[in-house]
């Protein structure tokens, strides 16, 4: 067998070696030039991008959360101030265990049930990144103790923040309103308006009365700090700052002690009062009774008293005085009477015979006057002093319902006010085309004659009662009530004057005037229905007195409040402005279930302008009683007098 020996060609061995390493080397050279493209694109194309990048790695942008701006009243009480107070909060997302955590917290400082349920409910309405409180309002001693074992709980902070504080608590809360925490419908609002970048940082907003129709003003503009941070996110130093600018402090109208004396008064009934200044619209004093403690919301109210206040029968957080609608009774009365004069319908000489009803054409039902024996001779002065319901009931008919709200809407009735808060109802003034819409029925001569008395379907709010009250005092002129008189400027001081807008003016035959007020101020003289209110008072009162329903009485059958559930009772009215000859306030009082406007709301109505215009401050509920009626300085009345 023969071998053969196979030679290697070293020639082509040196071809195939020299072009791998031809590509070698240009795969070699393309590496690197696409290594050197990558770094020109990172470090000098795309340089001032990652520049910013690494400086927001570095640098941490903190914002500075404005003062709020303060509340006053008119004579400088401060109403609503802040202050600061140590809180733990935690951060769910740093945080290896929740409710570790908290039963460890709760062994180095109390956190009671209170405390977590008013953060598990902060918590269900947060990020999970953001901080919530635990426990506020740490003293000295416990803020000392957390801080030297902060070791032991990463995601927990001890902070110093800022608390809003409602000194007088329930004082004039439905005016003053109240700041909470920002929830997801306030941050949608917010960035609609543009403003989300200024509230970083800030968890509160205002939420009711004048803390949430000024927010903007009271609220600030939000500062910054840029800080360095290190590697474990800590604070090395302030690179830069820009100092926040407080929020611009806000003087009311209110007369703090006037409101203390008018919710006093009260006494634990339910119910309103507006007192107005007539000549320029300020609104000296808001009660909406019961009233509830404003400090309860500032950091969110806890589940067992948001169910106090929210299933009360007695309705706490609604402001009765923008928000409860009620038949104004007699006390619609004088506007009435204002609309027979001014449209010619009644003038003096005329007066009717009273037999205690009224009945219309070809109609046998029989619309009762609440003197059943009637009033006798009666003309429209005499009219509105004794509440003489049989003159209206023939007035309004002679009117007619659409010549009748056409003139009393003047007066604002059936529509808000625009006070400078919100949350106001516009009542009703009804009218045939309203009930054919709402109830798809005609409208019927009976239920005109019942809109003169202020029954049937007329509704009116407290407020809107007490303007058209000022309004008739200022003889036609109505301006816009307001809450705030004054915005001081933070930085200047610098003090902007809200103006008076005039609402409406009617030009009314000075005659005409005269015989309604002449007539209202005899409701407060001897033969009145609110006589003893008058009565030792050293200044000249007009009023009127009224009674609203609030269940129906039968044909044939009697009032008699001592047999009728108390929630089912009349509501008392009262309305007034003083002095009469000069007035300098208008006061408008309901109390609900009342019965009688007289006996009942006529004594608030006095305490409130007896200190208002006297400076007299009641010194307890028997000492501030209306001076008594005796047998020996009894003046005349009505028999039975209902309003």
């Amino acid at each position: 067998m023969g071998y053969s020996t196979e030679l290697k060609n070293h020639q082509n061995e040196q071809h195939k070696f020299r072009v791998r390493l031809v590509f070698l080397v240009l795969v070699v050279i393309a590496a690197f030039s696409a290594l050197a493209g990558r770094f020109y694109f990172l470090q000098i194309y795309r340089y001032d991008y990652y520049q910013t990048l690494a400086e927001n790695n570095r640098i941490s942008i903190v914002p500075i959360t404005p003062n709020r701006g303060l509340i006053s009243d008119r004579n400088g009480i401060i109403l609503a101030h802040n202050f600061f107070v140590y809180t733990l909060e935690i951060t769910p997302s740093k945080t290896d265990d929740l409710q570790d955590t908290i039963e460890e917290l709760g062994q180095l400082v109390e956190i009671s049930p209170t405390d977590l349920k008013r953060f598990k409910k902060l918590r269900g309405q947060s990020h999970t990144f953001e901080s919530i409180p635990i426990r506020t309002h740490l003293n000295e001693y416990e803020a000392a103790k957390f801080a030297v074992n902060r070791f032991r709980f990463p995601g927990v902070e001890l902070k110093s923040r800022l608390f809003r504080h409602y000194p007088y608590g329930t004082l004039g809360t439905h005016a003053i309103g109240y700041i909470s925490r920002i929830n997801e419908n306030d941050l949608r609002q917010l960035k609609e308006n543009s403003q989300l970048s200024n509230y970083k940082g800030t968890e509160h907003i205002g939420k009711a009365g004048v803390e949430q129709a000024y927010e903007e003003q009271l609220h600030g503009i939000t500062g910054f700090q840029q800080v360095e941070i290190d590697a474990d996110g800590r604070a090395v130093r302030v690179l830069s700052s820009a100092s926040p600018t407080s929020g611009n402090n806000i003087v009311l109208s209110m007369d703090a002690k006037l409101q203390e004396i008018a919710e006093h008064e009260f006494a634990g009934r339910r119910g309103a009062l507006v007192a107005i200044q007539p000549k320029t619209g300020e609104v000296l004093a808001m009660a909406s009774m019961p009233s509830f403690d404003a400090n309860l919301f500032v950091d969110g109210i806890d589940y067992d008293n948001w169910n106090l206040l929210n299933n009360s029968l007695d309705k706490p957080l609604i402001n009765r005085s923008l928000k409860g609608i009620y038949p104004p009774g007699s006390t619609f009365k004088p506007f009435v009477a204002l609309a027979g004069l001014e449209s010619g319908k009644r003038q003096p000489p005329f007066a009717i015979s009273d037999p205690g009803y009224f009945m219309l054409p070809n109609s046998r039902h029989r619309y009762r006057d609440w003197k059943p024996s009637g009033h006798g001779a009666v003309d429209m002065r005499r009219a509105i002093t004794v509440s003489c319901d049989t003159f209206f009931y023939g007035l309004a008919m002679e009117l007619g319902i659409d010549r009748l709200t056409d003139f009393v809407r003047h007066f604002g009735f059936g529509e808000k006010t625009n006070i400078d808060i919100q949350g106001e109802l516009s009542g009703l003034l009804p009218t045939p085309a309203w009930k054919k819409k709402r109830f798809k029925q005609p409208w019927y001569m009976g239920e005109t004659v019942i809109v003169g008395i202020g029954q049937g379907y007329t509704l009116v709010t407290p407020m809107q009662l007490a303007r058209a009250t000022a309004m008739l005092a200022n003889s036609g002129k109505s301006i816009r009530p307001h809450l705030v008189n004054a915005i001081v400027n933070s930085k200047t001081n610098q003090v902007s004057l809200l103006p008076h807008e005039i609402a409406d003016q009617l030009n009314l035959s000075a005659n005409n005037l005269e015989i309604v007020k002449l007539g209202m101020m005899d409701v407060t003289q001897p033969g009145g229905t609110a006589a003893a209110i008058g009565a030792n008072a050293g200044y000249l009162i007009a009023a009127k007195t009224g009674t609203a329903q609030v269940v129906g009485i039968k044909q044939n059958e009697k009032y008699n409040e001592k047999l009728i559930n108390e929630r089912h009772r009349d509501h008392a009215w009262f309305i007034s402005y003083a002095p009469a000859d000069d007035p300098k306030i208008a006061v408008a009082v309901i109390v609900e279930n009342g019965s009688h406007g007289g006996s009942t709301a006529g004594p608030i109505a006095r305490k409130v302008m007896d200190y208002y215009l006297l400076g007299k401050v009641p010194v307890d509920p028997a000492a501030a009683a209306v001076p008594e009626v005796t047998i020996q300085n009894a003046p005349e009345v009505e028999e039975e007098p209902h309003d």
